[in-house]
């Protein structure tokens, strides 16, 4: 009977293929639950099985698990997804099978909830306040003392994520929030949040092990766009050691530590500050780096516990890995994108991946979905890193017509990037 790997939902941020290939590798068939299959396409093509199921119904993702235990051996499930990674809990529980502690996962996703447990637990974060309708924002953004970051209390990816300079932008964002899709599917949940300023870093954990600490650039705010990341990041030992202490300080406080976590911080005047604890695999770029810069496969790593081999997660080399997003200039139609053979040619370059399509609307969100693809480097140094990123961006180039009306701006989504 063959031994089969449960990815639930699709994975995020463009990491698919890589948990098929890797599945593949370890001699897994890979199999997609999602409630639109269609979106998976080219997992199929790639050798993996898609099934469309309600992934919000766990009494049906059960089922559909019991019926294809009578064709294959469930090794494991798993998702890169963290708004599925408590379910993959529940069904691992279920299943008798190696996975995370799905109350866990449920409270770590609750922004508020998270920062009650870190500030409880003594860890370092900003000052925040729970904001329910737009005077509660208000009165929170003058108890806190402007510039402020206003976001939703559930999301990811800086979905509805803003600093806000003034009361006004306050308002304005407040009332975007409450206007749109951003606040989750139950009553509106905003927070408000201390603008930590300073250097950018990002912790990759697996189990209770650091693996890896990476830095990055974002754009200019109010928006929080990436541009790049860098691993390892430039730190002295003192910095290292006081990055790990306060990302594991996170785990225990939040009751992780199986599998995989994601901490993201600031370096602020007060020493490391947490943004956001994930309890789950940062999406592409960061596996790609990770093993260019470590020779630590994190998604095979993952895949190997999950279905309860042992992982190894020792280093293998000290390179430079840096990561460069594409990100579009202006909205518009896309009219072209080329390069990326030529980028890919140049010596030193691990990957050139474009997210879009010619003709495509580019309706910029100020969030993930602004990127249009990305390139990767490594080398030995970073002077040497940095510049072959350079000269693989340079050869890259596209177009965008401007919209002609508002309307039509207003009718086109923004794009998604790849599952």
């Amino acid at each position: 009977m063959a031994r089969a790997l449960i990815i639930l939902g699709g994975t995020m941020m463009g990491s698919g293929l890589l948990y098929v290939q890797a599945a593949q590798r370890l001699g897994l068939q890979p199999i997609t639950l999602s409630d639109d299959p269609t979106r998976y396409d080219h997992f199929a093509a790639k050798g993996a099985e898609t099934i469309r199921v309600d992934t919000d119904d766990l009494d049906a993702l059960i089922g559909e698990c019991s019926r294809l235990r009578v064709t294959y051996d469930i090794a494991g499930v798993t998702s890169a997804r963290d708004s599925f990674y408590a379910t993959v809990g529940k069904l691992c529980r279920h299943f008798d099978l190696p996975g995370p502690n799905p109350e866990a996962i449920e409270q770590c996703l609750d922004k508020y909830t998270q920062r009650q447990l870190l500030a409880a637990s003594g860890v370092p974060i900003p000052a925040y306040r729970l904001a329910a309708n737009a005077a509660d924002v208000e009165v929170s953004a003058a108890e806190i003392g402007l510039p402020v970051i206003v976001k939703p209390a559930v999301g990811s990816g800086s979905v509805g994520v803003r600093l806000c300079r003034t009361a006004d932008e306050v308002v304005e964002h407040t009332n975007y929030l409450l206007g749109g899709q951003h606040i989750g599917r139950s009553a509106p949940r905003i927070l408000v949040e201390e603008f930590a300023q300073g250097p950018y870093y990002t912790v990759e954990i697996m189990g209770n092990d650091v693996v890896a600490i990476g830095t990055g650039d974002f754009g200019c705010p109010p928006h929080f766009v990436c541009r790049g990341f860098t691993y390892p990041a430039a730190l002295t030992d003192d910095e290292h050691n006081r990055i790990s202490d306060v990302s594991l300080r996170c785990l225990r406080a939040l009751g992780l530590g199986w599998g995989p976590t994601n901490v993201e911080l600031r370096w602020t005047k007060r020493g490391p500050i947490v943004i956001e604890v994930n309890p789950r695999l940062a999406g592409a770029p960061f596996p790609q780096l990770v093993r260019l810069a470590y020779g630590v496969d994190l998604i095979t790593e993952h895949i190997n516990l999950v279905i309860g081999n042992e992982w190894d997660l020792r280093r293998r080399h000290s390179h430079i890995a840096a990561a460069r997003h594409l990100v579009a200039d202006r909205d518009g139609t896309l009219d072209w994108l080329d390069g990326d053979s030529q980028a890919a040619a140049v010596s030193g370059v691990a990957e050139v991946k474009f997210y879009v399509q010619p003709k495509t609307p580019i309706v910029r969100k100020g969030d993930y979905r602004d990127c249009m693809g990305h390139v990767i480097a490594a080398s030995s140094s970073l002077p040497r890193t940095t510049a072959i990123l350079q000269r693989a961006v340079d050869l890259i180039g596209w177009s965008i017509t401007p919209f002609t009306t508002i309307d039509e701006q207003k009718q086109c989504a923004a794009p998604h990037l790849p599952d």
